[in-house]
């Protein structure tokens, strides 16, 4: 197969590169994300036919690329149609996971067949390329051991409790300099050496453990972010190193977008990026929050109940978290919002930017349900409203309505914005029992006066309101 001009290439990736700017643009809003997904897939046929066509491949190289495509693209719409929706999280880590290994792979090939790259000839190639190949390397095998243990957190698999030890930090920036060091010797013995691009592996992968261990379940949403940003990373250092447009500008979208995203889940809880990057958010709260802590009393309730204080309020919000994802309430969730609606009641639906374990995670939930757009708010456009609503109806969520966030200065959530669900006339919240959130600290607003609890399955407890209204 003749191989495609450069020139002709280039303009097939800058079409690429805007298609997935479009997509991003589109995912920004549910009311665009289906088009913007549609570009993104565009965009990425487009990149990877112009690849082929670049390389001239033929004959048995093109059919076996053809069946690896074909093998990857069905796993891949096998398990996205399978997985349900509270497992999106730890799917997205898995995902970063590949996207990770597949650039540690792709800086190995470089590395040992420099010449079918074009940066060289093996033992003797430039240092400007090495510098690529080892820096997406480094990053895509922390991308690949980090994703892993954050898929095992939120599979579950792992406590979501920090895991920390003396000299934790020190270790990993000891670490860290070993790992620039050992670029600098690969880059002065020009790539010569294949020991030592082995160590920086092995340090790298050996870094992104350490680096999520001690991350704490509450800080999940930001760990998602901030893997998705080290796959883009590593992917744009790669991109330099094959000379692939596309690469380098979807790269640098993905994660310079993953960044802004980590920064803004960061500001979402008032912490600091570093500070999680640190790790041990939550600790305290597990380590008190266990075992011998006495019952405090608070005021339970029924569906029949709800459904009379809701029947009879003018304004209504609904909070729903992770406990929504987990028992696939939101279509019974918006049969009641509908069901209240026949009764003259305003409906909206208040969103933490950290509810649930994903960044939108709540968002796609609701539009799954169809609740349209126009009544879903942000918590800084709706914070406001609580003070004028009759009820807010909690429905498993926890940290992010927790008030300790404003009041208690030991709590390790202070500071953190919260939905002031608290200012609303009665505040009802759905949960399975009284225990702590994901982050293993109590919710003092379970306690209050005006709260009632409604302790079944979030599913289950809905239906029954709708049968009562």
């Amino acid at each position: 197969m003749p191989a495609l001009s450069a020139n002709f290439a280039a303009v097939l990736y800058t079409v690429s590169a805007v298609l997935f700017i479009l997509a991003l643009r589109g995912l920004s809003s549910p009311e665009t994300s289906r088009r913007g997904n549609v570009f993104g897939m565009v965009g990425i046929a487009i990149a990877i036919i112009t690849t082929i066509l670049v390389t001239g491949m033929g004959g048995q190289a093109l059919i076996l690329t053809a069946v690896a495509l074909a093998i990857g693209g069905g796993i891949g719409a096998l398990i996205a149609k399978k997985i349900p929706m509270t497992d999106m999280p730890q799917l997205i880590a898995g995902f970063h996971s590949l996207v990770g290994m597949a650039a540690v792979l792709v800086a190995a090939a470089a590395f040992f067949s420099p010449e079918s790259f074009g940066i060289g000839q093996a033992g003797s190639m430039k240092a400007g390329s090495l510098l690529e190949l080892s820096l997406g390397a480094a990053i895509g095998a922390i991308t690949f051991s980090g994703s892993v243990i954050a898929f095992l957190k939120l599979n579950g698999n792992m406590g979501g409790a920090p895991i920390t030890f003396k000299f934790q930090h020190l270790l990993n920036l000891l670490i860290g300099i070993a790992i620039a060091v050992l670029i600098g010797m690969l880059m002065k013995a020009g790539g010569a050496d294949p020991v030592i691009f082995w160590a920086i592996l092995g340090l790298a992968f050996l870094l992104g453990f350490l680096l999520i261990i001690p991350i704490g379940g509450a800080d999940m949403p930001v760990v998602i972010s901030m893997l998705n940003s080290y796959s883009g990373w590593a992917a744009a250092a790669l991109g330099f190193t094959l000379g692939n447009l596309a690469l380098i500008i979807t790269g640098a979208l993905v994660g310079s977008s993953g960044a802004i995203l980590s920064y803004i889940m960061c500001h979402a809880m008032n912490r600091s990026f570093i500070s999680v990057i640190l790790g041990g958010f939550g600790a305290e709260a597990v380590e008190t929050g266990a075992g011998d802590k006495p019952q405090r009393p608070h005021k339970a309730g029924s569906a029949v109940d709800a459904a009379f204080i809701m029947k009879n309020a003018s304004k209504v919000i609904i909070v729903p978290g992770y406990g929504l994802a987990v028992a696939q309430a939101q279509h019974a969730i918006r049969e009641m919002a509908d069901a209240l609606k026949e009764e003259g009641v305003d409906v909206t639906y208040a969103i933490h930017p950290v509810a649930g374990r994903m960044p939108g995670h709540m968002n796609v939930l609701l539009a799954e349900a169809n609740v349209p757009y126009d009544e879903v708010f942000e918590l800084e456009d709706i914070n406001s409203e609580f003070s004028n609503a009759d009820v807010a109806f909690v429905i498993g969520a926890n940290d992010v309505t927790n008030p300790a966030a404003k009041t208690d200065p030991q709590s390790p959530i202070f500071g953190m914005p919260i939905l002031d669900v608290d200012k609303a006339g009665t505040v009802l919240v759905v949960k399975r029992s009284m225990s702590t959130g994901y982050a293993g600290i109590d919710n003092d607003l379970f306690y209050e006066d005006k709260t009632m609890m409604l302790l079944a399955d979030a599913k289950k407890m809905v239906e029954e309101i709708v049968k009562a209204l």
